[in-house]
């Protein structure tokens, strides 16, 4: 949320410049509402319930539930007023609630927008330099990433077995959900795997669409970002901004962005429409075609395998394959140059993940189960770890077949007063 800076502040204030400025503000803002709900319903999520979906597609979903009640707010705010005249970029001042969450999430945004334009000075490509800071953001989080890989895959691994569990604990304990949960927890903690392990990667990278967003479409559009680029004073990069080629008889044209945001025709801190479906009027973009594509790819190789008579893994996997199409409907709302970053960040994601669990769930696609996919063993497995086997866990004590049997038959009171037989009575 760094997008919200001082400059942002007086060009939007309480008045904003179009229909679809306030429409991107109101989204990002229950956009952050939903990723705050999304970490709570993941820290107090049934423990019987596997971890994060792909990443990609969990962010997908959580931006086309903000984007429809943008759409709604939109629908019933008033006419905007007049555009006003840009204003240069700058910190964020707390001087109310927002400001103050502009404030603090202030170096996340500089400290990003720092590193993309030190890859754009070197590279002079705006493209280029997003590539480039996806790739140093995947590297950073690469460790937390395969561990979200990995406890997803071992979570997969004991839901036959945790399955069967909590039907014994359900009978074992007549709905007593306290005592069922610490079972839970103390099987997790015997199989030595943790539950929460997937969650704080799938926040983390979902939450960085948020300042990725700010600096393509705030960033890299201003005019006049240099303050920015210094820190405690100190310039730390040498572009110069006002761009003094867009000084037009001494007067500065503010509509132009101090950076080449334009490649190849396509201006990456704008939306790019090649056109809209009829009647809906949603704008289909070819970046967003491809990022959708690339997320479904991503999510249908972490797909948990089908089960009989489990509607949560059903629904799960239908999920997984629908939340990435959602992508496709950004296509007229984002700037292009965040498609750009999603097509990285997935491309990233799918040779990490094929790395580790292979082709995963993939296969069979429509019917075609190929050998190489059966036979294939990825660079870097995914192993269980050892059983903890220290004392006796409540999980651990749960009764097997026969002594659930032998416990039933000590359960069931001889008949010792036999009735005679009615031939037998005395009358």
């Amino acid at each position: 949320m760094a997008t919200i800076l001082s400059a942002s502040m007086k060009a939007i204030g309480l008045k904003p410049t179009t229909s679809k400025a306030r429409l991107r503000w109101v989204a990002l803002g229950l956009f952050v509402a939903l990723v705050a709900l999304a970490v709570m319903a993941c820290a107090g999520a049934p423990l019987g319930t596997p971890a994060a979906t792909a990443t990609g597609a969990t962010a997908t979903g959580a931006v086309a539930s903000a984007s429809a009640g943008a759409v709604a707010s939109s629908a019933l705010s008033p006419a905007p007023s007049a555009t006003p005249e840009p204003v240069a970029l700058g910190p964020a001042n707390p001087t109310d609630p927002l400001g103050l969450i502009s404030w603090l999430f202030t170096p996340i945004f500089q400290g990003l927008f720092l590193v993309l334009v030190g890859f754009y000075s070197i590279t002079g490509n705006v493209v280029i330099a997003i590539v480039l800071l996806t790739l140093v953001i995947k590297l950073v989080t690469f460790r937390l990433a395969s561990k979200q890989i990995v406890s997803q895959q071992r979570m997969q691994r004991l839901a036959p077995e945790l399955k069967t569990l909590q039907k014994d604990l359900q009978k074992r304990y007549k709905g007593d959900r306290a005592a069922i949960q610490a079972a839970q927890q103390e099987f997790y903690k015997e199989r030595g795997v943790s539950p929460m392990a997937g969650c704080l990667p799938s926040m983390l990278q979902m939450g960085m669409l948020i300042p990725m967003y700010s600096v393509i479409r705030i960033g890299l559009t201003n005019f006049n970002p240099s303050a920015m680029l210094s820190v405690l004073g100190v310039k730390l990069l040498p572009l110069t901004c006002p761009n003094p080629a867009h000084y037009v008889n001494g007067v500065l044209d503010k509509s132009l962005p101090c950076i080449n945001t334009v490649v190849g025709g396509m201006d990456m801190g704008k939306e790019q429409v090649i056109f809209s479906l009829p009647v809906i009027g949603i704008g289909i973009s070819v970046l967003a075609l491809i990022a959708a594509g690339l997320q479904m790819l991503q999510s249908r190789m972490m797909m948990p395998p089908k089960a009989e008579n489990d509607p949560s893994a059903s629904t799960q996997r239908t999920m997984m394959i629908f939340m990435p199409l959602i992508s496709i409907v950004y296509g007229g709302i984002l700037p292009a140059g965040l498609f750009v970053y999603w097509i990285v960040n997935s491309l990233f994601s799918i040779i990490q993940q094929f790395l580790i669990i292979g082709w995963g769930g993939f296969f069979p696609l429509l019917g075609w189960d190929p050998a190489f996919a059966r036979n294939h063993n990825p660079r870097f497995p995914v192993t269980m770890p050892e059983r903890v086997t220290d004392g006796k866990s409540v999980a651990a004590s749960r009764y097997k077949p026969e002594e659930r049997q032998a416990a039933a038959t000590s359960t069931v009171r001889p008949n010792t007063h036999r009735r005679a037989s009615r031939r037998g009575r005395r009358r």
